[in-house]
């Protein structure tokens, strides 16, 4: 769906440029706008090296095992229809903590893997459980203490204090997910 929007504002944009006789326009907001990507993706890329990087030594060496533990401890009642021994659980609690540590990239693959183990319980394979919107919702109004993207942004951007923005980011998170989560149970209950 989201292709078929952005082609139609390519679409809208280039027939506007045609109409006020802007051709011009079209051919320097490509090329600027593909340099300052490739500028940002080099930027950006050492950063996330680290991230992954720190995040792997974690993973290899058991601690990131142990904080999932810890962690599917304090979700199993958020996720009441699992066994406290399940699987998906560890992949949920992965998924949360790369998500608590400001990386998105690297929580996607755990995030996808708990869907797919959440799916191996489903009866209706085209219809999502509760465990898959309650992770959904988690996934999407996910707890950021550290949000490396958002501090690299600021900092490619010449911010003076790139990191003041952690604490915001922290409580905003933080809100949007507990609401998020009130608005589940509300739903969840509503349809039982």
């Amino acid at each position: 769906m989201i292709q078929y929007i952005f082609g139609l504002f390519l679409i809208i944009g280039i027939l506007f440029s045609l109409f006020t006789a802007n051709i011009g326009a079209i051919n320097t907001c490509l090329l600027e706008t593909g340099q300052v990507a490739l500028e940002m993706v080099f930027h950006l890329l050492p950063l996330l090296c680290l991230w992954l990087g720190v995040m792997k030594i974690a993973e290899d060496s058991g601690l990131l095992q142990k904080m999932a533990r810890g962690l599917s401890r304090l979700i199993g009642p958020i996720f009441p229809e699992l066994d406290k021994d399940d699987i998906s659980l560890s992949y949920i609690a992965s998924n949360i903590m790369m998500n608590i540590l400001g990386l998105g990239n690297a929580a996607t693959p755990f995030g996808l893997k708990a869907m797919e183990e959440l799916n191996r319980h489903n009866l209706i394979k085209k219809t999502a459980t509760r465990s898959m919107i309650t992770l959904l919702v988690i996934n999407t109004a996910s707890v950021t203490l550290i949000p490396t993207t958002v501090i690299s942004m600021r900092t490619y951007y010449g911010s003076t204090s790139p990191t003041e923005i952690v604490v915001p980011c922290m409580v905003a998170t933080f809100l949007s997910c507990a609401f998020g989560l009130i608005l589940d149970r509300i739903f969840a209950y509503l349809w039982k």
